[in-house]
């Protein structure tokens, strides 16, 4: 009887498959029957590729959405803006890399855009704390979400980090207040807001740009209290069982979606949005664009009312409250 290949196999084969393939594309058209061994190459990686993401499993997912290559922020902002003003500063103590603000065309709508910025290689993402910003970082972001407000314009924000940066400096210019802020600076606001989680969704440093009227998530992030790592160094000692606790986080786009607390799963090509940055920027933006017009006609009074409640409504007792107080089971 035979067994269905090991999943760890098919994504070594899979590796090297497309290692073969890029270096045979590289070598030209000196290669004999160059077109027939790349077709040939291309259709064993399409099999393999269907059969590890039909099905994926949650750590498959946290490495997708951690891909080196994966889209960031830079690429979204060419790919679905137009007319990009950058703003800088907190008007407190400085400008923050990791975090981006600015003004911005959407599909010809003015808008303010807000989002984590990771860099491109170890140089950039150095620079920018690899997207983990600082207080000032948070703190700019309410500034110019506050300036969405005044200038009657709404906000696109854009999520993907680790985690607000852990350092010494960034508790001593107060992290956590920052980032509280950030968030009541979202709930408050008049002006529509329509989140988009493009990749990690880390801690309390994605929530304080995380909160609006709609928040869409890209069909490969992820999105999470805790990285898998440290949700198993915490509960078991064992950083090693970290797939196990990807999958007890819930913290896959298809879990969100059912527990409420995303609104929609914007798809991605087949493996990553790495694999046809183009098509996954496009989707995206049709996403955006349709969730705003639907926030945006709304009144202002009632986008606020249905924006408390819908988190209001996010999480769920097993048992009354005073039942686990007194005991009850």
């Amino acid at each position: 009887m035979t067994t269905a290949p090991d999943r760890s196999e098919q994504e070594r084969e899979l590796q090297q498959l497309e290692e073969q393939l890029a270096q045979l594309q590289a070598a030209g058209p000196e290669v004999p029957d160059l077109e027939a061994r790349l077709q040939a190459l291309r259709e064993r990686v399409q099999v393999l590729r269907e059969a590890l993401w039909r099905q994926p499993t949650p750590w498959q997912v946290v490495q997708a959405a951690r891909h080196p290559q994966r889209p960031k922020l830079a690429d979204y902002l060419q790919r679905l803006f137009t007319d990009v003003v950058e703003l800088h500063g907190d008007r407190l103590f400085g400008d923050d890399p990791a975090m981006f603000c600015g003004l911005a065309r959407l599909d010809g709508q003015p808008v303010v855009v807000v989002g984590h910025h990771k860099g491109r290689d170890t140089r950039e993402n150095v620079h920018r704390r690899w997207g983990m910003p600082n207080p000032e970082g948070y703190r700019k972001a309410a500034r110019v979400l506050r300036l969405a407000d005044k200038l009657g314009l709404p906000a696109v924000t854009l999520v993907d980090t680790p985690a607000a940066y852990p350092g010494v400096e960034a508790e001593e210019r107060g992290q956590a207040e920052a980032i509280a802020r950030s968030i009541l600076t979202l709930v408050q606001l008049r002006s529509p807001v329509v989140v988009a989680i493009t990749g990690e969704g880390g801690s309390g440093g994605a929530l304080a740009i995380g909160v609006g009227d709609r928040v869409l998530m890209m069909q490969y992030a992820i999105y999470s209290v805790i990285p898998p790592e440290g949700c198993a160094a915490i509960l078991w000692r064992d950083a090693g069982r970290k797939e196990e606790a990807a999958s007890a986080l819930k913290l896959t786009a298809q879990d969100l979606l059912e527990l409420g607390v995303v609104d929609e799963v914007v798809p991605e090509p087949l493996g990553g949005a790495h694999l046809d940055p183009e098509r996954a920027a496009q989707a995206l933006r049709e996403a955006l664009v349709r969730h705003l017009r639907e926030v945006q006609a709304v009144p202002p009074e009632e986008r606020l009312r249905r924006r408390y409640d819908k988190y209001r409504r996010m999480g769920r007792f097993t048992a009354h409250p005073s039942d686990l107080l007194a005991g009850g089971r």
